[in-house]
Protein backbone atom coordinates (compact mmCIF):
# COMPACT_ATOMS: atom_id res chain seq x y z
CA UNK A 1 0.00 0.00 0.00
CA UNK A 2 2.51 2.25 0.09
CA UNK A 3 2.81 3.07 -3.86
CA UNK A 4 -0.54 4.13 -2.96
CA UNK A 5 0.28 6.32 0.12
CA UNK A 6 3.25 8.00 -1.36
CA UNK A 7 0.78 8.65 -4.63
CA UNK A 8 -1.98 10.36 -2.24
CA UNK A 9 0.54 11.86 0.35
CA UNK A 10 1.64 14.02 -2.85
CA UNK A 11 -1.62 14.82 -4.81
CA UNK A 12 -2.43 18.23 -4.78
CA UNK A 13 -6.18 19.08 -3.49
CA UNK A 14 -8.21 21.66 -5.81
CA UNK A 15 -10.99 22.57 -3.54
CA UNK A 16 -12.34 21.08 -0.38
CA UNK A 17 -14.06 18.25 -1.45
CA UNK A 18 -10.77 16.66 -2.46
CA UNK A 19 -8.89 17.39 0.84
CA UNK A 20 -11.58 15.90 2.88
CA UNK A 21 -11.64 13.13 0.91
CA UNK A 22 -7.73 12.49 0.53
CA UNK A 23 -7.59 12.71 4.62
CA UNK A 24 -10.23 9.79 4.51
CA UNK A 25 -8.23 7.86 2.04
CA UNK A 26 -5.19 7.96 4.27
CA UNK A 27 -6.98 7.01 7.25
CA UNK A 28 -8.65 4.17 5.08
CA UNK A 29 -5.11 3.08 4.47
CA UNK A 30 -4.36 3.29 7.96
CA UNK A 31 -7.31 1.34 9.72
CA UNK A 32 -8.85 -0.60 7.64
CA UNK A 33 -8.53 -4.57 6.66
CA UNK A 34 -8.18 -5.20 2.77
CA UNK A 35 -8.62 -1.67 1.47
CA UNK A 36 -6.70 -2.28 -1.81
CA UNK A 37 -9.77 -5.34 -2.35
CA UNK A 38 -13.26 -6.14 -2.56
CA UNK A 39 -12.94 -7.74 0.49
CA UNK A 40 -13.82 -5.14 2.00
CA UNK A 41 -17.03 -4.79 1.60
CA UNK A 42 -18.06 -1.09 2.96
CA UNK A 43 -15.18 0.61 1.16
CA UNK A 44 -12.10 -0.31 -1.26
CA UNK A 45 -9.75 1.47 -3.58
CA UNK A 46 -11.05 2.41 -7.38
CA UNK A 47 -9.26 3.83 -9.62
CA UNK A 48 -10.42 6.12 -12.89
CA UNK A 49 -9.45 7.85 -15.85
CA UNK A 50 -10.42 11.29 -17.09
CA UNK A 51 -9.27 10.56 -21.08
CA UNK A 52 -8.83 13.70 -23.26
CA UNK A 53 -7.59 14.63 -27.20
CA UNK A 54 -4.28 16.22 -27.37
CA UNK A 55 -5.74 19.62 -27.73
CA UNK A 56 -7.94 18.92 -24.49
CA UNK A 57 -11.22 19.63 -26.16
CA UNK A 58 -13.02 16.72 -25.85
CA UNK A 59 -12.96 13.44 -23.20
CA UNK A 60 -13.70 9.43 -24.05
CA UNK A 61 -16.52 8.00 -22.04
CA UNK A 62 -18.13 4.85 -22.52
CA UNK A 63 -21.78 3.56 -21.77
CA UNK A 64 -21.99 1.99 -18.95
CA UNK A 65 -24.44 -1.00 -18.22
CA UNK A 66 -24.92 -1.02 -15.05
CA UNK A 67 -26.13 2.36 -14.41
CA UNK A 68 -27.03 2.90 -18.18
CA UNK A 69 -24.91 5.68 -18.65
CA UNK A 70 -22.35 7.61 -20.01
CA UNK A 71 -19.15 7.65 -17.51
CA UNK A 72 -15.51 7.62 -17.76
CA UNK A 73 -13.04 4.88 -17.23
CA UNK A 74 -12.21 3.21 -14.34
CA UNK A 75 -12.08 0.02 -12.48
CA UNK A 76 -11.22 -1.76 -8.75
CA UNK A 77 -7.81 -2.05 -7.65
CA UNK A 78 -7.73 -5.40 -6.96
CA UNK A 79 -4.92 -5.94 -4.85
CA UNK A 80 -2.38 -3.67 -7.07
CA UNK A 81 -0.74 -0.72 -5.36
CA UNK A 82 -0.22 1.40 -8.28
CA UNK A 83 -3.14 3.02 -9.38
CA UNK A 84 -1.82 4.85 -12.36
CA UNK A 85 -1.39 0.66 -13.45
CA UNK A 86 -5.22 0.35 -12.57
CA UNK A 87 -6.42 3.26 -14.27
CA UNK A 88 -4.41 2.66 -17.89
CA UNK A 89 -5.73 -1.27 -17.86
CA UNK A 90 -8.93 -0.14 -17.01
CA UNK A 91 -9.03 2.52 -20.00
CA UNK A 92 -7.17 -0.23 -22.36
CA UNK A 93 -9.75 -2.93 -21.49
CA UNK A 94 -13.10 -0.07 -21.57
CA UNK A 95 -12.51 1.61 -24.61
CA UNK A 96 -10.23 -0.59 -26.68
CA UNK A 97 -7.69 2.57 -27.31
CA UNK A 98 -4.57 1.31 -27.71
CA UNK A 99 -2.10 4.57 -27.27
CA UNK A 100 -3.04 6.47 -23.78
CA UNK A 101 -0.76 8.33 -22.34
CA UNK A 102 -0.39 10.16 -19.10
CA UNK A 103 -0.68 13.79 -18.83
CA UNK A 104 1.27 13.12 -15.75
CA UNK A 105 1.49 10.62 -13.10
CA UNK A 106 0.36 12.23 -10.33
CA UNK A 107 -3.27 12.27 -9.14
CA UNK A 108 -5.39 14.22 -11.08
CA UNK A 109 -8.54 14.08 -8.56
CA UNK A 110 -9.76 11.78 -5.54
CA UNK A 111 -13.08 11.73 -4.62
CA UNK A 112 -15.05 9.29 -2.55
CA UNK A 113 -17.80 8.26 -4.53
CA UNK A 114 -21.14 6.64 -3.55
CA UNK A 115 -22.22 2.93 -5.28
CA UNK A 116 -25.78 2.42 -5.19
CA UNK A 117 -26.76 -1.90 -4.20
CA UNK A 118 -26.87 -3.33 -7.82
CA UNK A 119 -26.59 -7.05 -9.75
CA UNK A 120 -23.59 -7.97 -11.71
CA UNK A 121 -22.72 -11.09 -13.08
CA UNK A 122 -25.62 -12.46 -11.64
CA UNK A 123 -24.42 -11.38 -7.75
CA UNK A 124 -26.44 -8.85 -6.04
CA UNK A 125 -23.25 -6.27 -4.38
CA UNK A 126 -24.30 -4.38 -1.38
CA UNK A 127 -24.19 -0.28 -1.53
CA UNK A 128 -20.84 0.55 -0.26
CA UNK A 129 -17.61 3.33 -1.54
CA UNK A 130 -15.11 3.33 -3.75
CA UNK A 131 -12.45 6.12 -2.73
CA UNK A 132 -10.90 6.52 -6.11
CA UNK A 133 -8.48 8.23 -7.66
CA UNK A 134 -8.44 9.54 -10.85
CA UNK A 135 -5.74 10.21 -13.71
CA UNK A 136 -5.50 12.60 -16.55
CA UNK A 137 -5.01 10.51 -19.90
CA UNK A 138 -4.09 11.32 -23.44
CA UNK A 139 -5.55 9.57 -26.74
CA UNK A 140 -5.64 9.86 -30.02
CA UNK A 141 -9.22 10.53 -30.82
CA UNK A 142 -8.71 8.87 -34.41
CA UNK A 143 -7.44 5.06 -33.13
CA UNK A 144 -9.72 2.57 -33.38
CA UNK A 145 -11.93 2.26 -30.53
CA UNK A 146 -14.15 -1.21 -29.24
CA UNK A 147 -16.48 -1.71 -26.51
CA UNK A 148 -16.09 -4.37 -23.41
CA UNK A 149 -19.50 -5.69 -24.00
CA UNK A 150 -19.81 -7.77 -20.36
CA UNK A 151 -19.28 -3.55 -18.95
CA UNK A 152 -19.95 -1.26 -21.70
CA UNK A 153 -22.03 -0.84 -24.37
CA UNK A 154 -20.76 1.74 -26.23
CA UNK A 155 -17.80 4.41 -26.54
CA UNK A 156 -17.31 7.54 -27.65
CA UNK A 157 -16.08 11.38 -27.95
CA UNK A 158 -17.32 14.21 -26.19
CA UNK A 159 -16.98 17.90 -26.33
CA UNK A 160 -16.21 18.47 -22.59
CA UNK A 161 -19.12 20.53 -21.99
CA UNK A 162 -21.29 17.71 -23.51
CA UNK A 163 -19.11 15.21 -21.64
CA UNK A 164 -21.00 16.10 -17.96
CA UNK A 165 -23.68 16.85 -19.53
CA UNK A 166 -24.59 13.14 -21.67
CA UNK A 167 -24.64 11.58 -17.68
CA UNK A 168 -27.47 10.40 -15.79
CA UNK A 169 -25.92 11.01 -13.08
CA UNK A 170 -26.15 14.67 -11.33
CA UNK A 171 -23.24 13.89 -8.37
CA UNK A 172 -21.24 12.73 -11.51
CA UNK A 173 -22.29 15.22 -13.33
CA UNK A 174 -20.45 17.37 -11.05
CA UNK A 175 -17.26 15.13 -10.81
CA UNK A 176 -16.62 15.09 -14.65
CA UNK A 177 -17.27 19.01 -14.73
CA UNK A 178 -14.31 19.44 -11.50
CA UNK A 179 -12.18 17.12 -14.03
CA UNK A 180 -13.08 19.68 -17.11
CA UNK A 181 -12.14 22.76 -14.72
CA UNK A 182 -9.22 21.63 -13.38
CA UNK A 183 -7.46 20.78 -17.42
CA UNK A 184 -6.13 24.50 -17.58
CA UNK A 185 -3.54 23.75 -15.43
CA UNK A 186 -2.22 20.58 -17.78
CA UNK A 187 -3.79 22.13 -21.24
CA UNK A 188 -1.14 22.52 -24.15
CA UNK A 189 0.52 26.21 -24.68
Amino acid sequence: MQKLREALLRFEPACEQEARDKQVMLWALDTQPTPLTRDNPLAHFTASSWIVNPDFTKALMVHHNIYNTWAWTGGHNDGEEYPLAVALREAREETGASILEPVSEDIYSAEILPVQSHVKRGAFVSAHLHMNVTFLLRADENQPLRGKDDENSGVKWFPLKEAADNTDEPFMAEIYRKLNGKLEKYRPK
